[in-house]
């Protein structure tokens, strides 16, 4: 193995790192906020890049229909919550018409752009709005209501999640495989290594994001009162937090983060209804690598998964993916020894 081999390899793993470094990062949102384990960031990956391989072929996606479905089912669910609540039948409604309406919205806007002939900037923006507004959907059908429930219970329904949006992925999109094209095609030459566009856009994308959400969550108000949600619950609302209204936010960014990765990465491999599960896996060994609480850390961890696929694939091709989750567990074992006890349950 010479220096251009290496050279090559390394740059194929930070790209691939970079993408999930993004699901490391929206894996680390999810659970600072609401101690939800997130499974299903991977399908919001696939979702993403299916929805726009169907706007670039003139269809209509099938995360129009599914959203439409979710949307109704969600509404249906806030207007009952909110008359056992309260016992009026009109703050009921108003309660689910808000939560049916803007993803509604979203779904006509979508269906009728299919057929435009858009350009691919706009076709995109469309599939991160329509997969973005899964997230507060899926929070509040599958999370809300068991948002005060052990983490143990809400790791289980992100496994029932994962199965559930993989199998409608199935239902909608078909077993067909996409790849997008470039979103810039320029390149650039820098000694044995062909830089091409997509994977600047993929570094600058994850870079830029990261450091945003760290200054969000580390330097601003909102931020913090988002992060308080998951400390403490209880002491959250009493300061008039709502933590209803932080999951489904954390869950509306978390979703659309999964929607840029299947973005980012639908240009350099063909994307199957499927294929967000392992993409997403290493996204959470990123994540634990960071200690499901730093997004630098986060991207350390990514960037260090990234290289060791890349070369685990040069020498072990048919053992990349052991090589790759094998790392999660002397992590997790520092990590048991070091942290002493959990506080969880007080």
């Amino acid at each position: 193995m010479d220096f251009s081999i290496v050279s090559i390899l390394t740059l194929d793993g930070f790209t691939n790192g970079a993408v999930y470094a993004l699901l490391g990062l929206a894996t680390v949102l999810v659970f600072t906020v609401t101690r939800v384990i997130f499974i299903p960031q991977g399908e919001f990956v696939a979702y993403g890049a299916l929805t726009l391989a169907m706007l670039q072929a003139g269809k209509v996606p099938g995360t129009v229909w599914l959203l439409m479905i979710l949307a109704g089912v969600a509404s249906l669910m806030e207007c009952w919550s909110r008359w056992h609540h309260d016992h009026n039948v009109v703050n009921g409604i108003k309660a689910g018409v808000r939560m049916f309406i803007p993803p509604m919205l979203i779904a006509l806007l979508t269906w009728w752009s299919a057929t435009q002939n858009f350009s691919m900037l706009v076709q995109a923006l469309l599939s991160v709005a329509v997969v973005a507004t899964f997230g507060p959907l899926v929070y509040r059908i599958a999370y809300q209501s068991l948002e005060s429930a052990p983490p143990l219970v809400l790791l289980i329904v992100s496994v029932g999640v994962h199965f559930a949006m993989t199998g409608l992925g199935l239902l909608f999109f078909g077993a067909e495989g996409f790849r997008n094209p470039s979103f810039l095609n320029e390149s650039w030459t820098l000694g044995p290594l062909n830089i091409t566009g997509q994977v600047f856009i993929i570094f600058l994308t994850a870079l830029v994001m990261i450091l945003v959400l760290w200054v969000f969550f580390e330097r601003t108000l909102f931020g913090k009162a988002l992060r308080a949600t998951a400390v403490n619950r209880t002491g959250a609302r009493l300061m008039g937090i709502s933590t209803h209204a932080a999951g489904q936010f954390t869950f509306l960014l978390a979703a659309g983060i999964g929607a840029i990765s299947g973005l980012l990465i639908g240009p350099t491999t063909t994307v199957f209804y499927d294929s967000g599960f392992l993409i997403g896996l290493k996204g959470f060994v990123a994540a634990v690598v960071a200690g499901l609480a730093s997004y630098p850390g986060a991207l350390v961890g990514a960037l260090f998964v990234g290289v060791v696929e890349s070369f685990g694939s040069f020498w072990a091709s048919a053992f990349k993916e052991v090589i790759v989750f094998t790392l999660i567990l002397p992590v997790l074992l520092w990590r048991s020894i070091s942290s002493g006890h959990s506080d969880e349950e007080h």
